[in-house]
């Protein structure tokens, strides 16, 4: 593997966590979202990630890395609260929110903050080395 292939893995990566750093703080915004309908209530996205391999035998010249293949929907039912003074109420008194679990919503958004700053450090570190590698020669 180069020294270059490090910058497409690592910089793949970044944006994938971008991805998931979005669509975490999307969730976390809407975890309080109400609506008079369950097939209305915000549902909490979540990122589909796949891993790129650079495949010699097949001559597939995909650049090694990971990209995001799609954003789905979390399948967790919306919470049920019976409030028929509320104005999104529906005509049974029942509102809708989104079932978001913001510890688990933290927790993702903490994981995915530290696997960025481990790939930008890796791109950081890649620099330094190819830099010091090319001052070799002076």
């Amino acid at each position: 593997m180069s020294l270059y292939n490090i910058f497409g893995i690592a910089g793949s990566a970044l944006s994938a966590n971008s991805v998931m750093l979005n669509t975490t703080a999307s969730n976390i915004a809407n975890a309080q979202s109400v609506s008079s309908s369950s097939g209305e209530t915000y549902r909490g996205k979540y990122p589909v990630f796949e891993t790129l391999y650079q495949n010699k035998l097949n001559k597939t010249m995909h650049s090694p890395g990971v990209k995001v293949t799609d954003i789905v929907d979390g399948n967790a039912d919306p919470i049920r609260k019976h409030s028929p003074d509320h104005p999104m109420a529906d005509s049974d008194g029942f509102i809708y929110t989104a079932n978001i679990n913001i510890i688990e919503e933290m927790a993702n958004m903490i994981a995915a903050s530290r696997s960025y700053q481990t790939n930008l450090q890796v791109a950081t570190t890649a620099k330094q080395l190819l830099q010091r590698t090319l001052t070799l020669g002076q």
